[in-house]
């Protein structure tokens, strides 16, 4: 189905690579490693992982304990040695990440057009509020939603029909905007509509389908509503 504006009161986003940056993670590890990048992107895609296994053995953990083993599995692979303390320091860059270009102002002009912003992510409520609090959104969110909430993670359709619950809205009158692949799926799934964002103009993951709406950047959307 086309993505339909009409259907649209609510409007949820993801966190981690849709509003704040991950790949700039990266750049704690470069006083510590040799090559950040490929330690990096194994300590992202192990994260992912670690949250799809635990959904299906019943293994939750908070979102930032996945990550710490994660990175724990990267540095190993790559054979890093360094103290706990210092595999720590990196992983609390978690708490600020880069803020995408788009994303304040965007989120203000959907903010002044009367639409009910709030953030669902995989993320533990300690850095939901730190990556609010660091992006300054907090004024432009009625609140976030953590898989916290019912231990579990995304792509459940669960996590997506307990934010519902929580913003107070049919679930076909949100829109969650996401860089994940997986998290779009999970979205329509559910019943929402999916919004991807494609701010590399990469391509689209098309196994199970299409997303109901791409956007390159959240003035995009804004536009699309209008």
């Amino acid at each position: 189905m086309p993505f339909d504006p009409d259907r649209v009161t609510t409007i949820t986003f993801d966190s981690y690579s849709t509003i704040v940056d991950v790949e700039a993670a990266q750049n704690a590890l470069a006083d510590r490693v040799d090559d950040p990048r490929p330690v990096s992107r194994l300590w992202r895609s192990r994260s992912l992982a670690y949250t799809f296994l635990a959904n299906q053995i019943d293994a939750y953990k908070p979102f930032y304990e996945m990550n710490r083993d994660a990175l724990q599995y990267a540095l190993d692979v790559h054979g890093v040695d360094i103290t706990t303390e210092e595999r720590d320091e990196i992983l609390a860059v978690y708490h600020e990440l880069d803020v995408f270009d788009d994303v304040r102002d965007g989120m203000n002009r959907l903010y002044d057009a009367g639409y009910d912003l709030y953030v669902v992510s995989n993320g533990n409520p300690e850095m939901l509020d730190s990556m609010v609090d660091f992006a300054g959104i907090g004024g432009l969110l009625e609140d976030t939603v953590s898989a916290d909430e019912i231990q579990t993670f995304k792509p459940a359709a669960e996590l997506y029909r307990h934010a519902a619950d929580r913003t107070g809205t049919d679930i076909e009158e949100i829109a969650h905007v996401t860089a994940g692949y997986f998290d779009v799926y999970g979205a329509m799934h559910a019943g929402m509509q999916g919004v991807w964002v494609n701010r590399d103009d990469g391509p689209w993951d098309s196994f199970a389908g299409e997303p109901d709406f791409t956007i390159g950047s959240f003035h995009d959307l804004h536009d699309e509503l209008m």
